[in-house]
């Protein structure tokens, strides 16, 4: 059944109407009709199984059939701070990592990244950051779209972490000492409800300025196994854990 987040201001007590590209999508792509049904999705990660009432060319209406009241969000926010990597890196990291269901993501000029993002470039690139989530969201089915946040400087980054309970940093030089912390070990001490911070470094990894400046600012350090991985593997290998400690593990301590 397919998927559609619609805005606040589209919603009535019992109908919803579906504006922008989502019309041209269900019109062109899917060719949806009237009496078909979909999953219409509010801001406020409420969904809704609708069925379509009426197809016309700049608007979908359709009326609530049920709530529904499943959630697939992850128990723990995870918001993914990525280094700006080189090429179209960071629209597969945003597309994977919200499949994986990532909360947000924070693009941030890291020492080491090769690219440089003007004013014009910062724009152009979050609506398309925006538009790869939105889609990434109705795919997998999500309650809510990942926020994605303006680019930011470490010591932007830094200031905004204040309002996370967890912080960490991957850190190929945690993985080469014996006495390392593990992502595991994060995860053990955390509970549902609360929000986890990820900074990933561009291709060339977090240097040691940055390092230094994280541990001051309470970032802890961690291994991501004893391989390297590369930059647009990490997020996503950090989602898939947090995705099997607090779902798949748990469920499973709960059914023994």
């Amino acid at each position: 059944m397919q998927q559609y987040f619609v805005p606040e201001e589209n919603w009535q007590a019992e109908s919803v109407t579906i504006s922008g590209d989502d019309v041209h999508h269900i019109n062109r792509v899917v060719r949806l009709k009237a009496e078909d049904e979909i999953i219409c999705s509010h801001p406020a990660g409420h969904a809704a199984r609708c069925i379509i009432a009426s197809i016309e060319s700049d608007a979908v209406h359709a009326t609530v059939i049920e709530w529904l009241d499943n959630s697939v969000e992850l128990p723990v926010d995870v918001t993914i701070a990525q280094g700006l990597p080189k090429g179209d890196k960071l629209d597969l990291i945003i597309q994977k990592g919200t499949e994986l269901g990532a909360k947000a993501f924070i693009p941030v000029q890291a020492k080491r990244s090769v690219v440089k993002w003007d004013d014009k470039k910062r724009h152009k690139k979050k609506e398309r950051f925006e538009k790869i989530a939105k889609e990434a969201s109705e795919q997998s089915h999500r309650n809510l779209i990942p926020q994605i946040k303006t680019i930011m400087s470490l010591s932007e980054l830094i200031d905004e972490s204040n309002q996370y309970d967890v912080k960490i940093f991957a850190y190929e030089e945690e993985a080469k000492t014996t006495n390392y912390q593990s992502f595991s070990t994060i995860l053990q001490g955390m509970k549902e409800g609360q929000k986890l911070l990820v900074l990933i470094g561009p291709e060339g990894g977090i240097s040691e300025d940055e390092a230094a400046q994280l541990k001051e600012s309470e970032f802890s350090p961690v291994r991501l196994g004893p391989r390297i991985l590369r930059t647009e593997t990490a997020a996503l290998y950090m989602l898939a854990s947090v995705s099997y400690h607090f779902e798949e593990l748990r469920w499973n301590e709960c059914q023994q």
